[in-house]
């Protein structure tokens, strides 16, 4: 059974998380049971919790998406069902048959797409689907919120009278109007009401000569609002009709909330049924805003946090733009504390809060953002010192209350134990303090908790150092400029960068050096071999995000290789096809030609219609059928060797194109004027010769076996002999 005190809750800023979700719900029941949500005592429970998150954030991806849940608050009239004899108002059953109709509609949905949603089904599955609530409402009700006319037989009789006697009330209305308005007792308005009776706007020098009942009269007195005697009777009747009704509404009513009120325990779980989906909705909708996934959950103590976001952290930034830096922390049997080094605002309280809230959220049934190869198990009890903790009120100095705190520690701690402690140490004298910082470490350490501590205590750094199962870390600075690069890297301390951040913010060097030998000797050495290792760490990791990017390069190059390759090896085999296909016909066509010759020496029809058959048998016996199919295929096939083929040589010729273009461009050798004996050749040809003749523009060319006569201006110079 876990136990988390709400000290823990504060230092984590858990409340922060559940305001959020709460403002995501869509009913007041949601938003209150959002801000009540704490972690479960039961795993089945917790994982029954969060796999109804994953399954709810899945349908953002699916084409079933889970549908309206929203219902009005009816807790009050959940009370006065709970009296006997009690009657609900109209609005009140408006609300329950809302409510009903939404669960009914939501449970069958789940039903249905069980495959999608298994566990909210098997939440739904508690839930009894019933349309006798609707039915018996709806009977009385109309989608109005008015009650019917049929909803009893004296309902509907006393309606009909009230009709009758409204028509009458109208009718004598208008005759005795239509009598004192011809004899011009009447104002120009001539009508208006009054208590929501029909009255006469009566002259005042006439009112005693109109027989009726005066109700009242205008502001200035120059009118009275006068009832007809004869529309008073039927006013009178219809009034004592009206209460009928009401007295008869009254009774369907209580009879209404009689009929539902064994249902009542139903309507609880509807309302309790949907209030927990809309809590549910909320932390999907939380889930999606900071990419929150279901990690694994083991048994073997392992938390292994790779990319892990702080929510709140990630939210602000989102909102202002800004980048927030993952973590990735592991603690196990093997490593089962982690002291955490180096300067401030490095991010080391933002690490060890990281790992807090998230497992607390985790065992609240809320998704958390790491990713998705992360791990972690259940703790029994989560124990945070997290900041200033002076106590005012009990007059308690902030190492006094911490040392309360830390025999709190003493006293719960054990092996199902995560302690998160943030400046461990501080607030006493460095060496004592230090000291017995050291004690209870080594006694947490000794229980096989699990926990994560932020120091500037040296000896805490060599403690951890020392215990085989404990680890140092350090908050990743850049070397020249000691800006903060918010990385946490395992394995080593960190320096706090005294006298280096004090040198970066203009305090004089020879102060500096002085501060230096007002202390040890060997603590200035280890904290300058500390901050060299971990200059030379911040240069190790840049040096590793290079290599992971070329090898990142190299993969994808890789990989556009095996493409390649796989495209040139299929067209090796597409023209190897061809040129098969192609050296049969070849084939073919001299069997065909030799047969032609035969025929043509011995015009044996006999004999040629034979050696055709022969060659067609011996062409069938080496085919096989093919399927529809198949031929298809081949025919695509070869559409496509062909289509490939004719674009190749499309770009041979373009090429050869380009290159005869090229040579075109080439810029001519100076002309030489030609003699006789000059070896010559013509520019389209390759033979050489020698000129014999020359007459005016021809010249006469012996080749050796033959001479030509050739146009000057189509011969090149080769070579003039010596």
């Amino acid at each position: 059974m876990i136990s988390i005190t709400e000290k823990t809750l504060q230092d984590l800023e858990f409340n922060t998380v559940l305001q959020t979700i709460s403002d995501g719900c869509n009913t007041d029941l949601g938003k209150q049971k959002a801000l009540e949500i704490i972690p479960f005592k039961e795993k089945n429970t917790l994982m029954n919790a969060l796999l109804h998150t994953s399954e709810y954030v899945s349908s953002y991806s699916n084409n079933n998406a889970i549908p309206n849940h929203g219902f009005e608050n009816i807790n009050n009239e959940i009370k006065f069902l709970a009296i006997e004899d009690s009657q609900l108002e109209v609005s009140g059953f408006r609300k329950i048959a809302s409510l009903s109709e939404t669960s009914n509609f939501l449970l069958l949905f789940l039903k249905k797409f069980n495959d999608y949603y298994p566990k909210l089904n098997e939440k739904a599955s508690q839930v009894q689907v019933t349309k006798e609530i609707i039915k018996y409402i709806d009977e009385v009700i109309d989608k109005y919120g008015e009650i019917r006319d049929n909803a009893s037989p004296d309902l509907l009789n006393i309606r009909r009278d009230m009709n009758a006697v409204r028509g009458k009330v109208n009718q004598s209305f208008g005759i005795a109007m239509s009598q004192y308005n011809a004899l011009g007792y009447l104002d120009d308005i001539k009508e208006s009401f009054v208590e929501n009776r029909r009255v006469l706007a009566v002259l005042s020098m006439y009112r005693r000569k109109v027989k009726g009942s005066i109700l009242g009269s205008s502001k200035t007195g120059s009118i009275a609002y006068i009832e007809p005697e004869a529309t008073l009777n039927y006013s009178r009747e219809l009034k004592n009709l009206e209460y009928e009704e009401k007295e008869e509404i009254t009774r369907i009513l209580k009879q209404l909330t009689t009929s539902i009120r064994p249902f009542l325990n139903l309507i609880i779980q509807y309302q309790e049924f949907l209030s927990d989906i809309d809590v549910i909705a909320s932390k999907a909708k939380y889930a999606h805003k900071i990419n929150g996934i279901l990690p694994a959950i083991n048994d073997k103590k392992r938390l292994f946090f790779r990319d892990a976001f702080h929510p709140i952290l990630y939210l602000n930034n989102k909102k202002k733009n800004e980048i927030t830096h993952p973590q990735t922390i592991e603690l196990n049997p093997e490593s089962s504390i982690i002291v955490i080094s180096g300067p401030n605002a490095g991010g080391k309280t933002i690490s060890l809060k990281t790992v807090g809230l998230l497992q607390l959220m985790l065992q609240s049934g809320i998704l958390i953002p790491v990713h998705e190869r992360s791990e972690t198990f259940l703790f029994d009890r989560i124990l945070t010192d997290i900041g200033d903790n002076q106590s005012i009120e009990n007059h308690l100095s902030t190492y006094s209350y911490r040392l309360k705190n830390m025999n709190y520690f003493l006293k719960k701690c054990n092996s199902k134990t995560l302690f998160l402690i943030d400046e461990f140490g501080t607030g006493s004298d460095p060496d004592l303090g230090g000291a017995l910082a050291e004690v209870f470490l080594e006694e947490f350490y000794h229980r096989d908790a699990f926990g994560i501590i932020t120091t500037h205590y040296t000896n805490l750094k060599i403690l951890a150092n020392e215990l085989p199962n404990a680890t140092n870390a350090n908050m990743l600075f850049d070397e020249r400029t000691l800006e903060p690069l918010y990385k946490l890297h395992l394995g080593q301390a960190g320096s706090s960068f005294t006298f280096e951040v004090a040198q970066k913010n203009g305090i004089p060097f020879g102060l500096i050096n002085r501060a230096k030998k007002k202390i040890e000797g060997g603590k200035v050495r280890f904290d300058k071999t500390i901050a060299t290792l971990q200059k030379e760490r911040s240069k190790m990791e840049k040096t590793s995000l290079n290599l992971k990017e070329e090898e990142s390069k190299a993969r994808e190059e890789g990989k556009k290789m095996e493409s390649i390759n796989a495209k040139i090896k299929d067209k090796l085999e597409r023209y190897q096809e061809l040129y098969d296909s192609n050296q049969r016909l070849i084939y073919m066509g001299q069997k065909v030609d030799e047969i032609s010759e035969k025929y043509f020496n011995n015009k044996d029809k006999k004999l040629l219609i034979g050696e055709f058959l022969k060659i067609v048998e011996i062409e069938n016996s080496k085919r096989k059928k093919a399927t529809a199919k198949e031929i298809k295929e081949k025919q695509v096939i070869q559409k496509q060797v062909v289509e490939e083929v004719n674009v190749k040589v499309e770009e041979i010729r373009k090429e050869k194109k380009e290159k005869k273009l090229k040579a075109n461009l080439v810029v001519e050798k100076p002309k030489v004027a030609l003699k006789i004996g000059d070896r010559v050749r013509m520019f389209d040809g390759k033979a050489i010769g020698t000129i014999d003749v020359i007459e005016k523009n021809k010249a006469t060319v012996n080749y050796g076996v033959f001479t030509s006569k050739v146009s000057l201006e189509a011969l090149e110079f080769v070579e003039r002999p010596k």
